[in-house]
């Protein structure tokens, strides 16, 4: 069988089962005796191991199951949790997410893992297990197919082997022994099981073949297998199959068969008779085993509940589809045309004046804008799927840096378009680790500031408008004025007189600076201030901004404002003489109009009053060079009053076309970067509007 083809479903569920396995394992690190947790977590693992085995990632695969070696102990009671133990299991998580990773990226999924699988088996070896084992391994020798050199058939098993040899098929009896050091034994008998299903059929296998996958036998295992292949070469292949130690293969006719069965019946008698006096003396042994029995007993009920929501969700998959990116773009970019055909169809019906093409250019409007509310809706993606990675992020990052911290993640359900997610990652992980290392103090010092032990970061995200917010708040030492000043003059990023002059926010936006940092040492995690220039110009480039509010020896807050969507943008057109402009409404307060006489020129600037302050007036026919426009030979000026955070200024126009909403397109590379635009539009009437970027005009 051909496994490439379902490559990309096992990338997609074994991340999913990765990410579930962080999500429980944190869980579980707060509450270590939750058994219900342990048994969610045993069955994202035992799954996972599956689908490796099954896709032939043997690494993969073996490194799972010794995880899942220490999860059954636990789940069983027969091992309690400790810091050491989560340790071990999360870096065994990161071996299976760069393993995972790299099978993403066209690998084998192999991995030096050798240190985390000897650790994993340290700790199964570190408890006092030896009765138990003695006992696990006296049951299973009972059922080893190396002891008892036949397999018990019952009537209908005999029967189909009796009528295969009748009709020259070949029935054979194999017998496997995998090597004794052999770490995957449940992979290699799989690959024998499959290799074996490729030209014939098993018939029946001892151990079953559910006790072979869950590990229940030693070191070998036998089967009836029907076939036309030659005995010789089964055996050949099957010891080409990795640590396959010997393989022993018969045929048999239908006298040999009759008498195999007969010794497996004799062995299954003789095994009924040796278990016989256990069975007598269970009552007396009955006391001691009471209190395990009964916690696997309360466990069964958690067990099942938790059973009950996976087969009401198991519903859910059936009402969703997978579906490619690429395929969302092709979506998005047809419509984007429609939507300019659609402009170019209204401006047509307004001139022609045709009662009935208006009526149906209207009821087309309609018609798109649902669809592009449902196109829209599709690219929409849950932050959860960045914000899902940070709780274990901060976890790793608190204990490398001897601190404790809580992260609160509050409106992790919030959406944003794809494309602004797939860029945000990185700036909010750069933000996160700065919190943790440079904003939340140590211990011994939140003691002595009377504050609690624990710092608290809170991961915030919300809707305001056209807009996402995603903030950052801890509630460590904050920031310090004079510290930043400090720095700045020495460094040569302000002068004296400037520094004396600015605001606390102006003094906060200095951390922006390439290189600035208030931190006395750097440490390997993260510097406050090294890298927040490379933050902020990402999320400029997102056309969001990031302000910062922070009290000396409370916390701070990084607020970060990002755009719903980057696609189609709602826009006011403007015109500057024959050239036409879009300017996001998200970067409008409001539009007036002012009389020559109230502009002023303030140390050679020129600036408006605008709701009790002066703004400065920006010339945008100056800026761009548009000659049959000039603002100065104007009686009255249109203005476009925008702001960037708390910092506003008027943008001079010649006049207003009105709101539309736009297509935004690219550039392209072979245009160098242009100061102020942003991208560009196509306008009903085929002509193409530049999109300005006011961001750009506030200093």
């Amino acid at each position: 069988m051909d496994m490439n083809q379902y490559l990309s479903m096992f990338i997609d569920e074994s991340n999913d089962h990765l990410q579930s396995l962080n999500e429980n394992m944190l869980l579980l690190e707060g509450s270590p005796s939750d058994l219900s947790i342990v048994q969610v977590i045993f069955r994202s693992a035992h799954t996972l191991k599956g689908m490796a085995a099954t896709m032939g990632f043997e690494d993969l695969a073996a490194l799972t199951h010794q995880m899942e070696n220490v999860l059954d102990l636990v789940r069983n009671e027969k091992l309690a949790m400790q810091d050491f133990i989560f340790d071990t299991l999360f870096k065994g998580l990161d071996a299976l997410e760069s393993m995972v990773q790299d099978i993403t990226e066209g690998g084998e999924g192999k991995a030096d893992v050798s240190g985390i699988v000897a650790s994993l088996q340290a700790i199964v070896r570190g408890e006092d297990l030896s009765a138990a084992g003695a006992g696990a391994e006296a049951k299973t020798s009972a059922s080893d197919p190396s002891a008892n050199t036949a397999i018990q058939l019952d009537e209908f098993q005999y029967s189909v082997l009796n009528q295969s040899i009748a009709d020259g098929h070949r029935v054979l009896y194999v017998d496997v022994h995998i090597r004794e050091n052999c770490q995957l034994k449940a992979v290699r008998a799989y690959m024998v099981f499959d290799l074996l299903e490729r030209s014939g059929e098993v018939i029946k296998s001892s151990p079953s073949v559910q006790d072979i996958e869950q590990e229940k036998f030693e070191h070998s295992f036998s089967l009836y297998y029907i076939t036309q292949m030659d005995p010789a070469e089964l055996e050949q292949q099957i010891l080409n199959v990795s640590e396959i130690d010997k393989v022993t293969v018969m045929e048999l006719d239908q006298e040999s068969l009759q008498q195999m069965n007969e010794m497996g019946m004799a062995s299954q008698e003789a095994a009924a008779v040796a278990e016989a006096p256990s069975k007598e003396e269970a009552p007396e042994t009955t006391a001691t085993s009471a209190a395990p029995e009964q916690a696997v007993q309360k466990q069964a009920p958690q067990s099942s509940a938790a059973k009950t929501p996976a087969k009401s969700s198991g519903a859910t998959p059936s009402r969703t589809i997978r579906v490619d990116i690429e395929r969302l773009d092709v979506l998005m970019n047809l419509f984007s045309e429609l939507l300019i055909d659609r402009v170019r169809l209204e401006q047509l019906a307004s001139e022609v004046q045709n009662h009935a093409l208006t009526e149906t250019v209207e009821h087309m409007s309609r018609v798109s804008s649902d669809l592009q509310d449902i196109v829209m809706k599709l690219r929409m993606v849950p932050v959860d799927t960045v914000f899902n990675r940070f709780p274990r992020m901060i976890r790793d990052l608190a204990k490398s840096l001897d601190k404790k911290v809580d992260l609160i993640i509050t409106g992790a359900e919030t959406e944003l378009d794809r494309t602004v997610i797939d860029e945000i990652g990185d700036p909010l992980v750069h933000l996160l680790r700065n919190a943790v290392d440079h904003g939340i103090e140590p211990i011994a010092d939140r003691i002595s500031a009377g504050k609690s032990e624990t710092g608290t970061v809170n991961l915030r995200a919300f809707h305001s408008g056209n807009h996402v917010f995603i903030e950052i708040e801890e509630d460590g030492r904050g920031i310090y004025r004079e510290n930043i000043l400090k720095t700045a003059l020495k460094k040569g990023v302000v002068t004296q007189d400037q520094a004396a002059a600015m605001s606390d926010d102006e003094v906060n936006q200095l951390l922006f600076a390439p290189g600035f940092s208030t931190a006395e040492k750097i440490s390997d995690v993260s510097g406050r201030g090294v890298g927040l220039d490379v933050v902020k110009a990402k999320i400029t480039s997102l056309g969001g901004q990031v302000t910062i509010y922070s009290t000396p020896g409370k916390g701070t807050n990084f607020s970060v404002q990002l755009p719903l969507t980057l696609s189609i943008i709602a826009a006011m057109m403007v015109k500057m003489g024959s050239e036409k402009y879009a300017i996001p409404l998200s970067s409008i307060v409001e539009t007036a109009i002012v009389r020559k006489e109230q502009i002023r020129t303030v140390h050679g600037n020129k600036m408006v009053e605008f709701r009790g302050q002066h703004i400065p007036l920006i010339s945008l026919s100056r800026i761009f060079n548009i000659k049959d426009f000039n603002e100065n030979e104007e009686n009255e000026t249109e203005i476009i009053v925008i702001h960037k955070g708390e910092r506003l200024a008027a943008l001079a126009i010649d006049e207003f076309i009105g709101q539309n909403e736009i297509v935004l397109k690219g550039l392209g590379k072979y245009l160098p970067q242009i100061k102020g635009i942003s991208g560009a539009t196509i306008l009903g009437d085929g002509q193409v509007a530049l999109i300005l970027d006011p961001n750009v005009f506030i200093r």
